[in-house]
């Protein structure tokens, strides 16, 4: 009996690594890159550029990227009546310049340890269809990019100030 046992119990584990792997969520097909933040070094009372680096390793074009972001913990609302609209071609990255920020300003001061923390999310986007009609190139979003907002469609970075 105590063989079967071990038998089974050698089965499982050797099937764990493929149930783990089964129950992760597909890459969705864009995903962020990078997130760029400059000056990587401010002070209080900077103006900072925030640009994210959307990757398409899907087959068609994407656009109509609707992003949340996190400042300090604090959601941007800018960001939630807002769609950016670059055509990103299939396999290609593309640099998207979000709105600047200041580093402090009302109901956002200093952080205490002196780190302002960031968090840039794709939560939305479409495929893109381009056609020629009448001697014109015609764009058309499509259907919505599945797998969004996903882990992979976030990026987060710690600013420190100077002093």
């Amino acid at each position: 009996m105590r063989s079967r046992a071990a038998a089974l119990a050698v089965l499982l584990l050797s099937l764990l690594p493929w149930i783990s792997r089964a129950a992760e969520p597909p890459t969705p097909p864009l995903t962020l890159e990078a997130l760029r933040i400059d000056p990587a070094n401010p002070g209080p009372d900077t103006l900072c550029h925030l640009a994210v680096t959307v990757r398409n390793a899907g087959t068609r074009r994407a656009s109509a990227l609707v992003f949340r972001v996190r400042i300090g913990g604090r959601e941007m609302p800018v960001y939630a009546k807002e769609v950016f609209l670059p055509v990103i071609e299939p396999g290609a990255t593309a640099e998207i310049r979000l709105h600047n920020f200041w580093t402090t300003e009302t109901g956002r001061p200093v952080p205490p340890n002196g780190r302002l923390e960031i968090e840039v999310a794709l939560v939305e986007a479409r495929w893109l269809d381009v056609r020629k009609q009448d001697g014109a190139e015609v764009r058309v979003l499509g259907d919505p990019v599945a797998g969004l907002p996903s882990p992979r469609s976030t990026r987060s970075a710690t600013v420190p100030f100077r002093r």
